[in-house]
């Protein structure tokens, strides 16, 4: 008898929207999400939504970030079904294989905004956010990581783990300001084998972004250990 038969006979799920069993996003929910049909820029405010077929993740205005660009599916505030997918993901009881659900809203997005090509992806590696090595005992795994090798089963490209490193205990991100986040995240990371990053395209992957500060710091540490340009992957965003 199939072993995911038996885990799902023993442990039914549930979809967190309405209920239903079977799993955790019905069709009729996933129909109510509003999966992103268009890339947007990177500035925190009245971000610009990009041409169909603009390379860049950018406008002038944030031509100055150390992202390249961000590739995101949800609005974070928008509907309490995005809020809840994301929290069960990373709090008690903590859902770990929510990642495939996830992970197939993200290529849903992909798809719409015709990022679902070889050249968008050749070269590129994707990495997960890490998390401090305190809080991965807690709970567990890193959801990041989680969603990453989702991602990776389908975009055929590698996940590099264990190189972006977190050494050093943050306070959490969800009560500071701008500055305060930025002040908090430095110095936070290391890249352990550079040589694995040189030359390449990374696809930074997290669960939501909110000012950005995370995936700035982390890509402010590939980009000086070699990476040729570092993007963005999220759930989603916060505006």
């Amino acid at each position: 008898m199939d072993n995911y038969f038996i885990l799902d006979t023993l442990f039914p799920k549930f979809c967190l929207g309405c209920q239903r069993e079977g799993s955790y996003l019905c069709e009729d929910c996933w129909a109510l999400l509003d999966i992103a049909e268009h890339n947007y820029c990177l500035c925190e405010k009245s971000p610009v939504r990009l041409p169909a077929g603009q390379k860049s993740g950018k406008c002038n205005r944030c031509s100055d970030k150390r992202l390249a660009g961000l590739y995101f599916a949800l609005p974070y505030k928008e509907k309490h079904l995005t809020k809840k997918l994301i929290y069960q993901f990373k709090y008690q009881p903590y859902l770990k294989d929510l990642a495939k659900t996830l992970s197939a809203i993200l290529i849903e997005h992909f798809i719409k905004t015709q990022k679902n090509t070889d050249e968008i992806w050749e070269n590129g590696i994707l990495i997960p956010v890490p998390i401090h090595k305190n809080k991965l005992k807690i709970r567990g795994y890193n959801q990041s990581e989680e969603l990453a090798k989702e991602l990776a089963k389908v975009l055929q490209i590698p996940v590099i783990l264990n190189n972006l490193v977190k050494i050093r205990h943050t306070q959490s991100q969800m009560e500071l300001s701008k500055e305060e986040r930025e002040r908090n995240l430095k110095d936070a990371f290391e890249i352990k084998n550079p040589a694995e990053l040189a030359g390449k395209k990374i696809f930074l992957v997290d669960d939501v972004y909110t000012s950005g500060s995370t995936m700035a710091e982390c890509a402010g540490v590939l980009r000086k250990a070699g990476a040729k340009t570092v993007w963005g992957i999220c759930i989603a965003r916060e505006e």
